[in-house]
């Protein structure tokens, strides 16, 4: 607010406005990106930051006065004292103190700077990502200890050694070894891991179906052809995406030719974030990559195959060649969908809202006398936070550590509380399946004949429904990882049993997950030769794969069940004998573009 009584805002269209009332009687243009931070600079004019690097100082009629650039990143917040100093904080890891328009310091932060504040006695404050507040100051006397500051430095130090760079690639961001595990796309795919604390490139080789090393990234210009690289993946581009005020910043992915619908479906549900930002993101992508040629918005398609992509000027497969007059498939014919390789995970959470969920219904047990006993107490509830921090550190899973001692207090919700209370502790189990310790901890529980994971996800199918979503997801990520993908073959026909009922629900994400977890069970089963599974789950699938299930991505992901398990041949004979011919002439009937062109492959290995 100004002195005056009107409002200035700022917004991502890169512009500036002044209200009164309700009506505009002002704006300011000059910043090229969204203007991230405003503040009033004393008896001068006002303040601005913004995602294009920069700081600009305004009259309050419009004129830009300053211009003060030195940040290499999105500048989040500015403020400014009442002797004229200005501050901003940016997600180079930088709070900048400027007078007169110059850049007087730059004070180095463990982490993004998200907000400045000035102190009445001329203290800056600063609010950091690493959850540290601090104050700095030109008064001698209140300046930290010798011994506080040199933790501080060495803080420093240790943080620049995590972020460290190699050929434009932060090495602690890149996935383990655990990667090699799944595929590649195409021959020739490349692919960078961390080892140790080095980057190490690998190349896929569809012949002997391997990755082969190629050796070490190194630092300096030039690397795989200076593309800019997203969890060990290079990209044509890869964006800064700030989709809410105050929020984190995504990487969005992009390369040149892909379906900016596509890529947008795809992104927002990794990033789990509202599908309604679709259209916007599609724009930010044509326009950020000089795109003039309208895209087609294809119907949502599977995030996990890009299925249904446009490609402009360019046929379909499919009709590449003479079409067969009895099955609308041409003579040669390049499947799209089918055999399913590697797993499908529900990977996001949203920890605050887990917590805050978790402690609400804990302060409603330990309420009641009856139930006192089953609540977690100050202490327990610390522990339980400190093993949701390791979880949330995703980047760190290779070098954090769960042991028992972690799992006792969601043991104790999962085991013990009333089942109308159970899903928060549920979600925390999905995400704990995840790291490689929470994993192996489970497993060998059931190697000593205490499968706790069984009876958490035998209690998981009782009322509400949030328990069946989040039992069946857990279930889903129990084959991230290879020490329990035994407990899941030797557990296939309970586990599925469990949630059978989930094939019918009325609730769209259970049906999804239910998918999730039978194309899952079908990638393992096919490689394990397991005859009597793949011919449980093909009947399980098929009962989702109709016409009937109007969900796009569940009848995706059951169709292509279906048909990883035709092509692999082993229960090709028993899916002819189900009419499975038939629920394929019906997917190629699908104005969805996806599952079409799924009704396709099947029918191709049909023959």
């Amino acid at each position: 607010m100004l002195p005056s009584g009107e409002m200035v805002t700022g917004s991502s269209d890169c512009t500036i406005k002044i209200w009164k009332g309700s009506k505009c009687i002002r704006t300011f243009s000059g910043h090229s990106d969204t203007v991230r931070g405003l503040a009033l600079m004393p008896n001068v004019g006002i303040l601005s930051a913004s995602h294009d690097g920069s700081i600009r100082l305004w009259s309050v009629s419009g004129d830009t006065l300053l211009e003060m650039v030195g940040h290499t990143a999105i500048v989040y917040c500015v403020a400014a004292s009442s002797s004229g100093i200005v501050a901003s904080g940016s997600e180079d890891c930088l709070a900048k103190v400027w007078k007169d328009g110059t850049c007087c310091q730059s004070i180095q932060h463990p982490g993004c700077v998200w907000d400045v504040k000035f102190l009445p006695n001329g203290d800056l404050i600063t609010a950091c990502s690493d959850g540290v507040v601090r104050v700095w100051t030109k008064d001698p006397s209140r300046v930290a200890s010798l011994e506080e500051t040199e933790a501080y430095e060495a803080h420093l130090s240790a943080y620049r050694t995590q972020t460290k760079m190699v050929g434009g690639v932060n090495i602690q961001d890149l996935p383990g070894r655990d990667a090699l595990l799944q595929p590649g796309s195409k021959n020739g795919k490349k692919l960078i891991i961390r080892e140790g604390d080095n980057a190490v490139a690998y190349s896929w080789n569809a012949k002997e179906y391997l990755w082969d090393r190629i050796g070490e990234v190194v630092d300096g210009p030039g690397n795989f052809e200076g593309r800019p690289t997203l969890n060990g993946q290079q990209y044509d581009f890869v964006f800064d995406v700030a989709v809410e005020d105050g929020g984190p910043v995504h990487k969005l992915p992009y390369n040149r030719g892909d379906n900016p619908y596509t890529v947008a479906d795809k992104w927002l549900l990794s990033e789990d974030l509202p599908l309604t930002y679709r259209q916007q993101v599609v724009e930010f992508i044509l326009q950020n990559t000089g795109q003039n040629v309208p895209m087609v918005d294809t119907p949502f398609s599977d995030p996990y195959s890009g299925g249904s992509a446009y490609v402009p000027q360019q046929q379909p497969n499919w009709m590449n060649g003479s079409l067969s007059e009895s099955s609308g498939v041409p003579q040669s014919y390049t499947s799209k969908h089918i055999p399913k390789k590697g797993m499908l995970l529900f990977d996001t959470a949203q920890y605050d809202s887990i917590m805050k969920k978790l402690e609400s219904f804990n302060s409603s047990l330990a309420a009641d006398e009856s139930t006192k006993g089953l609540s977690l107490n100050d202490e327990e509830l610390k522990n339980l936070r400190a093993t949701i921090s390791i979880l949330k550190d995703e980047s760190h899973y290779h070098t954090s550590s769960l042991k028992d001692k972690n799992l006792v207090e969601l043991q104790k919700l999962l085991l013990t509380w009333p089942t109308s209370l159970l899903f928060p502790a549920l979600d925390i189990l999905r995400i704990t399946l995840l790291h490689p310790q929470g994993a192996e901890l489970f497993a060998q529980k059931a190697e000593s004949g205490k499968d706790v994971l069984r009876q958490i996800l035998q209690r998981a199918c009782e009322p509400p429904d949030a328990n069946q979503l989040l039992g069946i997801r857990a279930a889903v990520n129990a084959f991230r990882h290879s020490v329990l993908r035994k407990w899941v073959l030797h557990n296939r026909s309970e586990i599925l049993d469990f949630f059978s009922d989930c094939q019918t629900s009325s609730q769209k994400n259970i049906r999804v997950a239910y998918s999730t977890l039978l194309l899952n069970y079908s990638v393992l089963l096919i490689e394990t030769k397991d005859e009597a599974g793949q011919i449980q789950v093909l009947s399980a699938a098929l009962e989702m794969a109709g016409p009937q299930e109007m969900d796009p991505i569940c009848r995706y992901r059951s169709l292509v069940t279906v048909g990883s398990l035709v092509a692999n041949g082993l229960v090709k004979s028993i899916a002819l004998d189900l009419d499975v011919k038939s629920l394929a002439d019906s997917a190629i009937a699908s104005p969805e573009n996806s599952v079409s062109e799924v009704g396709k492959d099947i029918q191709y290995f049909l023959k």
